[in-house]
Parts: C-alpha cells; sequence; structure tokens
C-alpha cells in the first residue's frame, strides 16, 4: 500500500493563510511548480535556500509514494521589474556590463546553477522549461486574455487590464492580502506609466526598442514578453488549467505570483492552483544578505572557505542541514557559530547512525521505535517540519547510544526498523549524503594524514632510504596527491 494513503498531510497554503489537508486533483500524482532563477547572475544563497526547502518537500512526496510532476522555469529572457522601463531587462544590462551575447549570459549562469544544485545534492526537476522556449505559448496566452476583454495593445506593448479584471468580481490581491483600492492610490505617479490605463497594469508583452537586442515577432510588433507571463504559459502547458502546488521565495507573492493568479483565472475562468506555498528569506549574522552593504556570500564561496564571514570551509552536507534546521516559513539566519554547531550535529547523528551495525539484538526491545518511526512522519506531514524531524533523528540517534551503551534493549526486527527509518528520513528525504566526517573536518583529517606521510618520508631522506621516499612519493601520485619539494620545505596539493 502507498504510505501516502497512511500519512495524511496538511501544508501551510498562502491563500487561505492556513494550514489544510492536501489532498491532489488526481489521487497518487501531483503536479508541482516552483519558479526558478533568473539566469542573469551567479544564484545566490538565498535562491538556495529555496530551491533546497522544494528539493525536501519533492523528496519527501515521492516517499509518500506520489507520482510527482515538478516543473522548475528558467527565465532567460523578459524580467522586467519596473513595466515602465525596458531599460532595466536584467539580460540586456548584464550582456553590456560583460560585453557577451545575451544568450552568453544565460548558458553561463544555468550552468553555474546546476552545478550549485548538484553541489547540494539537489533532484532534478522532472521539466525544465525556458520562457525563450515558449515564446509561442506566451504569445498565444495574450491573444486570448486580449479577446476576453482581460488586456489591450497601447504603442505595441500589450497590458494586463487589472480594473477590468476587478470590474468582473475577480480579486487582484487575493493572494497576497492587498486592497487593490490601496494599490491604486498609492501608484497613480510613477513615471513611465504613460502606455498604461491604469498604474497597476502589467506586462504580457513589451515593444522592443531599436536597441533592444532579445526580441521576437508578434502581432503587436516585435518585442519580448513580459515577467509574469512565462510562468502561467509554463505551467498551464505542462500541468494543466489547475495543479497542485506552486511555490516559490516569499519576495514573489507580489506582484510575481499574484499576476499568475489572475493572468490563470482570466484565461480559464477558475484559480490555477490549489496550494500556494512561500519560503521565507535568508539573512547572514542577523541582517539582510545584501551586495551593496556586503554582507553578501556565494554558494560556493562558503564552501570553499574563501571569505570574510566564516572561520573555515564548510562541506555541503553541513550547508545542507544547517539550512533544515530552520522551517521554510521561517527566516534563517546563517553566522559562523551557527555552521560550526551544525558541523558537529551532523557528525554526531552520521556517527551515531555508523553504530548501527554493532548492536547486539535482544529478546525484547525496551524502547517504542514504531512510535518513534511515526513521530518522524507526524513531523514531515505537518507542513513539512523539518527542525522537528531532526530532532526526531537526533531521538534515534540517542536510542542508538542507549543500546550501545546497553542501558536499552531492541530487538533484531526494532533495529531493522531504526537503521531503515533513519536511513530514509537522512538520506532520502533530507537528502543528505551518507559521510562521517564533513567537510572541513574530514579535510582536516587527510591533511594531517599526508603531512605525516611526508615527514616519514622527510626522515626516509635523512636517513638515505630513498627507495621508501621514492615508494611514499609515488604512492601519494597515484592517489591523486602530488607533493613538491622547495626552499621553504615540502607541499603537497590534491
Amino acid at each position: 500500500m502507498e504510505l501516502y494513503k497512511n500519512q495524511p498531510l496538511k501544508i501551510y497554503n498562502t491563500l487561505s493563510g492556513e494550514k489544510e489537508t492536501f489532498t491532489p486533483i488526481h489521487p497518487g500524482a501531483i503536479g508541482m511548480y516552483v519558479c526558478g532563477p533568473t539566469v542573469y547572475s551567479n544564484v545566490h544563497l538565498g535562491n538556495v535556500r529555496t530551491f533546497m526547502s522544494f528539493d525536501v518537500i519533492y523528496r519527501y512526496l515521492l516517499h509518500l509514494d506520489y507520482k510527482v510532476r515538478y516543473v522548475r522555469n528558467i527565465t532567460d529572457a523578459g524580467h522586467l521589474t519596473d513595466d515602465g522601463d525596458v531599460s532595466n531587462d536584467r539580460f540586456v544590462k548584464q550582456s553590456r556590463l560583460e560585453k557577451l551575447e545575451p544568450m552568453e549570459i544565460v548558458q553561463k549562469y544555468t550552468v553555474d546553477f546546476h552545478k550549485v544544485l548538484d553541489t547540494f545534492n539537489f533532484l532534478p526537476p522532472t521539466i525544465e522549461p525556458t520562457a525563450t522556449g515558449h515564446i509561442v505559448e506566451q504569445i498565444e496566452l495574450t491573444q486570448k486574455l486580449i479577446e476576453l476583454g482581460f488586456a489591450y495593445e497601447s504603442n505595441g506593448s500589450v497590458y494586463f487590464d487589472v480594473f477590468a479584471y476587478n470590474a468582473k468580481g475577480l480579486n487582484y490581491g487575493a493572494l497576497s492580502n492587498r486592497n487593490i483600492d490601496e494599490l491604486f492610490a498609492n501608484t497613480r505617479d510613477l513615471d513611465g506609466q504613460t502606455e498604461k490605463k491604469n498604474p497597476q497594469d502589467f506586462a504580457l508583452w513589451k515593444n522592443a526598442s531599436p536597441a533592444h537586442i532579445m526580441r521576437w515577432n508578434s502581432p503587436w510588433g516585435e518585442g519580448f514578453p513580459g515577467w509574469h507571463l512565462e510562468c502561467t504559459a509554463m505551467s498551464t502547458k505542462y500541468l494543466g488549467e489547475t495543479f497542485d502546488i506552486h511555490g516559490g521565495g516569499m519576495d514573489l507573492k507580489f506582484p510575481h505570483h499574484e499576476c499568475e493568479v489572475a493572468q490563470g483565472t482570466a484565461c480559464n475562468g477558475h484559480s490555477p492552483v490549489n496550494f500556494w506555498m512561500h519560503t521565507n528569506m535568508l539573512t547572514m549574522n542577523g541582517l539582510r544578505m545584501s551586495k551593496s552593504t556586503g554582507n553578501y556570500i556565494l554558494p560556493m564561496e562558503l564552501i570553499s572557505g574563501e571569505n570574510n564571514f566564516f572561520e573555515k570551509s564548510f562541506e555541503p552536507n553541513i550547508v545542507r542541514f544547517c539550512f533544515l534546521q530552520a522551517h521554510y516559513r521561517s527566516v534563517l539566519d546563517i553566522s559562523n557559530d551557527a555552521m560550526v554547531a551544525s558541523e558537529k550535529g551532523y557528525n554526531r547523528l552520521i556517527e551515531a547512525y555508523k553504530l548501527i551495525p554493532s548492536l547486539q539484538p535482544s529478546a525484547t526491545s525496551s524502547l517504542d521505535i514504531t512510535s518513534w518511526k511515526q513521530s518522524c512522519y507526524d513531523a514531515m506531514n505537518d507542513d513539512f517540519n523539518t527542525p522537528i524531524l531532526i530532532a526526531q533523528l537526533f531521538e534515534g540517534a540517542r536510542f542508538i547510544n542507549l543500546v550501545n551503551d546497553g542501558a536499552a534493549t531492541l530487538t533484531s526486527e526494532d533495529i531493522t526498523l531504526l537503521s531503515n527509518t533513519l536511513s530514509d528520513f537522512i538520506f532520502t528525504v533530507l537528502g543528505l549524503n551518507n559521510t562521517s566526517s564533513a567537510g572541513s573536518n574530514g579535510t582536516e583529517k587527510l591533511k594531517g594524514v599526508v603531512e605525516m606521510l611526508i615527514q616519514m618520508r622527510n626522515e626516509a631522506r635523512a636517513n638515505k632510504n630513498f627507495a621508501l621516499s621514492d615508494e611514499i612519493r609515488d604512492k601519494l601520485q597515484e592517489l591523486g596527491i602530488i607533493i613538491k619539494d622547495g626552499k621553504e620545505g615540502t607541499t603537497f596539493s590534491i
């Protein structure tokens, strides 16, 4: 029997502001869409946090035996943050800065995005569509909105008519809980709004100026799609007019996701998504991460240790473990102390797990492993509560140590149940790797062993035992460790 039949799941729905019992549209199958990166620069840690949250959600849904179609897009065109100024196109700006073609920028940072996510052991989505690969669908969607009276053309651009949308009894602002009258009042005097009927109208298609590099033919002239349109076009194409889950960072709730709700509802006459999920922000040392303030670090800089914020490097497992100790809807703050504590905690958990094969079974169990197992599921079933799950995993580690010390007993069957449950949640659901000494700790141990061998080699050379000296050098070289003799002594590189 599929696990989901016995493990009822509750998910916090941004649209209702409440936890709701999750029931998929199609029994046993889930459609999930997550807004992917805008690939005009390196993926940042806040992005990693969002995608990691949905990676764990995806993993858990698969673990419950759901069939999941997970769609995560790549925004490679049309990301305008201000509809009134086409010069704000991020790809155009970055291409000029780096003196590269826009699609060179796209390729460069898409590769970087995948490299980072692979480093953190993310599962790939089922489908990863791009905005530029769905221009036709976006044009067709725009035409449909015009025909239905929800959009209008102006000077070669097309805008969604928010006033017309609300006039038909619909509610632009429902997702983000914003009052449309206040939105109108607060934005009437913005510059660059002359093409629009109303300030809150948003671009579906933008007319391309002669200097704009990325452009496509359309019924309204050469131009490019607005940012919000692509997600509606691609989610609808691959998941249908209504699907189960739509996720992203809380910074996308307004206007991006609000616009998606309006586009989908206007086109099909009903809400496009049953459950809206939003991850909270990432801070560092108690402050918002920002390039302008210097409180900023890239994911690979955290791993390599090449930064001014952390005392050493941290292996990807440790970063992942640290991130998952905060609920996805809570603010996550990272610091040197938090990373060091996560490293110690992770190693303690894995070292306990590795003791399982040496546990001696007894005729009876003094610990209730079945109830403990369900407590792990209860944590994840309560809106994917990874901090509570991790607390339960440490409880499992405590059980192992009790049995190992002879202070408790487990039957052979319960030892197997304990082992399988820990393995399922640590490695399959949380996506951690089975390594005993994580990151820099493991690196330090390797460094210590190599330095010991170098000392042995130096002693052999001093004793004119050149055969042993050469053997140590050659064996290290076979392992990919190159030693070099210089004026300041012997060094090595891997």
